[in-house]
């Protein structure tokens, strides 16, 4: 099947410049074609585009030359039926906070809630806490930035509120996903990551069975997950089998849809400053890209896009199960 490209120009006001226009379908060849046609679906999910170069550390206005971005399903080149950027499809975000984190998290708040007011005008945000047994929503989602930021509050920091772990809230969360537009969706995290409800045995990223759903449901509602790990009442000792469990889940989390994971060693940053100044430039990078997929079914599709600028690192799902 024939590749169909765009070539996309970010400048200094987030717009996304189409250099290339997306290609008229050609006319089907046989009625083999046309049934795949028929049968065609349309999957939408989020990619970040960044300099190999500076990476996430380029300031947001900053002027990046895409190239010719491409998407291949299963190693089959699909067509891209659009890229949504900033300008024409507002962020969906919810802030997901592990209310056993260390307290010194706290010191923290006044940056989360800078960031959030800072967002695009147009942002939805919903802010929610992992507690035990289920997810606090402080507040559902909202173009009101100043209402979100001050939704944030002090942390509990104690074991009484720890959840077994932070992906059953994640789970809840996807799902408020559902009733909201279907463009640039993303949630950030901030959690130790370690899953022990089945015991520490089946805590490590290969065999935590609710972040594995996590992984899955994420990819299928097209939404990037960021994380950022500080210790908790579990990881607080420094321990370091758990603190690899709960890091390497949320690299895993980060990097199977799309986003990214930010850590400082073995412990709660000195300051998320750094990171909230990334994701903000990343966030601001990040596009809805649908596509025609020929794939009916819901089976597990392997997901690769790419640029033809070696220059250019684009971020994106490893694969998705669709709906």
């Amino acid at each position: 099947m024939r590749c169909y490209k765009h070539r996309l120009f970010y400048c200094l006001v987030l717009t996304l410049i189409l250099i290339s226009g997306i290609s008229a379908q050609e006319p089907q060849k046989d009625d083999k074609n046309s049934r795949k046609q028929r049968n065609a679906q349309t999957v939408t999910i989020p990619i970040s585009i960044s300099e190999k170069k500076n990476g996430d550390d380029a300031n947001r206005g900053e002027l990046i030359q895409a190239g010719n971005i491409s998407i291949k399903e299963n190693g089959e080149e699909r067509k891209i039926l659009s890229l949504r950027s900033t300008t024409d499809s507002p962020l969906t975000l919810a802030i997901l906070i592990q209310d056993d984190l260390s307290s010194n998290v706290n010191l923290e708040l006044d940056g989360i809630r800078k960031f959030i007011t800072n967002l695009p005008k147009g942002t939805r945000v919903g802010v929610g806490y992992l507690r035990a047994g289920s997810l606090q929503v402080r507040q559902k989602f909202t173009e009101d930035l100043d209402k979100a930021a001050k939704s944030l509050r002090i942390l509990g920091s104690s074991s009484t509120v720890a959840p077994a772990n932070p992906y059953d809230g994640v789970l809840d969360t996807l799902k408020r996903f559902e009733n909201q537009p279907n463009g640039r969706r993303a949630i950030l995290l901030i959690s130790d990551g370690l899953d022990t409800l089945r015991g520490i045995d089946s805590a490590s990223p290969n065999q935590s069975i609710d972040l594995n759903r996590a992984v899955l449901n994420a990819q299928r509602n097209g939404v990037a997950v960021y994380s950022i790990y500080a210790s908790a009442t579990s990881t607080n000792s420094g321990n370091s089998l758990l603190v690899g469990y709960g890091q390497g889940s949320l690299q895993r989390l980060s990097d199977e849809t799309g986003g990214r994971a930010y850590f400082q060693g073995f412990s709660t940053p000195v300051s998320f400053a750094p990171f909230l100044r990334r994701l903000d430039v990343v966030l601001s990078r990040q596009f809805a890209l649908t596509y025609l997929s020929n794939n009916n079914g819901k089976d597990f599709r392997r997901i690769d896009v790419s640029s033809d600028n070696s220059e250019i690192k684009v971020e994106h799902p490893k694969g998705i199960s669709p709906k």
